[in-house]
């Protein structure tokens, strides 16, 4: 555990406040959802709890399943980071690459996927790829398909189809694949 050197007391209904600088960093929002853990020396730990990285495993296996099917760059990502992900190349996705797991989605595609609509983009259109993560480089790809998952009534994360391959599209049962996947992790989230 790393020390922060901030000191909080306890009220008297329970609660201690989490110190903003924290929750930035963090990215905690109010109504966000937290687990608390203990550990052996008798610390208290917060973790952001993701519905979407819960499926950790599966997530991995349903994002293979549908690069398999389509063939494109797939990724599954909650609302603050990348889940899964399956794509050409193990490069792509090794540790510290930009659609590597664990990986910190962008601001951008964070708003993007809270508009709750579904997002496609063409570079042979001339339009402006998102970046998928910080420090990615949305202008590799040459198109992108952005679904949100909702489950529950919230948006909890998204499904992506991306490509690098030259004047790229996505067909019609590309997206609808894709669609489904969103709407079918949205079920899961409910149950």
């Amino acid at each position: 555990m790393k020390a922060t050197g901030i000191v909080r007391r306890i009220d008297e209904l329970g609660r201690v406040v989490i110190p903003k600088e924290i929750r930035r960093t963090l990215r905690i929002r109010e109504g966000d959802a937290l687990e608390i853990y203990t550990d052996r020396e008798g610390g208290v730990i917060l973790k952001k709890y993701s519905v979407v990285g819960e499926l950790g495993d599966f997530a991995k296996e349903f994002a293979e399943s549908l690069h398999q099917s389509v063939g494109h760059i797939c990724v599954i990502c909650d609302k603050d980071a990348i889940v899964a992900s399956a794509g050409p190349t193990r490069k792509e996705l090794a540790p510290g690459a930009a659609l590597a797991p664990g990986r910190p989605i962008s601001d951008e595609l964070e708003q993007t996927i809270a508009l709750r609509k579904g997002l496609t983009r063409f570079s042979a259109r001339n339009e402006r790829m998102i970046p998928i993560s910080s420090g990615d480089d949305a202008q590799l790809y040459t198109a992108q398909f952005i679904r949100p998952i909702i489950g529950g009534g919230d948006v909890v994360g998204a499904v992506m189809l991306l490509s690098r391959q030259k004047d790229e599209q996505f067909s019609p049962a590309d997206i609808k694949v894709a669609e489904t996947a969103a709407c079918f992790l949205g079920r899961q989230m409910e149950n």
